[in-house]
C-alpha cells in the first residue's frame, strides 16, 4: 500500500449492487474530482518508482491512461497505451485473455518498445488479473521487461494480484479492498 493508502482509499466511493446484486463497485471518480486526493495518488506513484529509470509506462485502456499519463510526465518516460482490440491505428501485437463474463483482446503497437526497455504497467484496479497478464505477455513479446504491475486498487479475494505474482511479477496497488470493506 501506498503512503496515501488510508487516504486514497477513504476517497473511493463503493457503489453497491452495481453493476448486478451483490457487487460493491469501486468508484475512482471521486479520488479524481477531488484534486488533493488525485494528487496524492499521483505522487504516490511517482515516489515508489523514481528511482527506477522506466524508459516507459504501458497504462490500459481507458483508466489505466487517467493515471499513467502524469506519472510518465513526472518521471520523464515515455507513455505507451495498451488498447481494445481494434483501437490503435498502426500494426499491432495482441493477446487474447478470459474475464468472468467472456473473452477480451489488447493490443499493443508493434514498435512500443526496444529490446529491454523497464516498463511499468498500470491500471486503475486489480480484480482477476487477466487484463494484466495479457498487458505483461505482450510487452515481454515486444522485448520489454515488466518492472512492476501498479494499480489504484487491488481486490485480493478475486485473485488477480496472486496470479501476476505466481508468474513472477511484483504487484503494487495504492489500497485493498476486502469484500467486507
Amino acid at each position: 500500500m501506498s503512503i496515501y493508502g488510508d487516504y486514497i482509499k477513504s476517497v473511493i466511493r463503493t457503489v453497491p449492487d452495481w453493476p448486478h446484486p451483490g457487487v460493491n463497485f469501486r468508484d475512482i471518480t471521486p479520488v479524481l474530482q477531488n484534486s488533493a486526493a488525485f494528487r496524492k495518488l499521483i505522487d504516490s506513484f511517482v515516489h515508489r518508482y523514481q528511482e527506477l529509470n522506466l524508459d516507459a509506462i504501458a497504462a490500459i485502456d481507458a483508466r489505466g491512461f487517467i493515471i499513467g499519463a502524469p506519472v510518465a510526465y513526472e518521471l520523464n518516460c515515455s507513455f505507451v497505451p495498451v488498447r481494445k482490440k481494434g483501437k490503435l491505428p498502426f500494426k499491432t501485437i495482441s493477446e487474447t485473455y478470459t474475464l468472468e463474463y467472456g473473452e477480451s483482446t489488447v493490443e499493443l503497437h508493434s514498435d512500443a518498445f526496444r529490446e529491454g526497455d523497464r516498463i511499468l504497467v498500470m491500471d486503475d484496479l486489480i480484480a482477476t488479473g487477466g487484463t494484466m497478464l495479457a498487458a505483461a505477455s505482450l510487452i515481454q513479446r515486444s522485448g520489454g521487461h515488466v518492472v512492476e504491475t501498479a494499480t489504484i486498487i487491488d481486490l485480493p479475494e478475486l485473485g488477480g494480484a496472486q496470479k501476476l505474482r505466481d508468474a513472477g511479477h511484483s504487484v503494487f496497488a495504492a489500497c485493498t479492498f476486502t469484500e467486507d470493506e
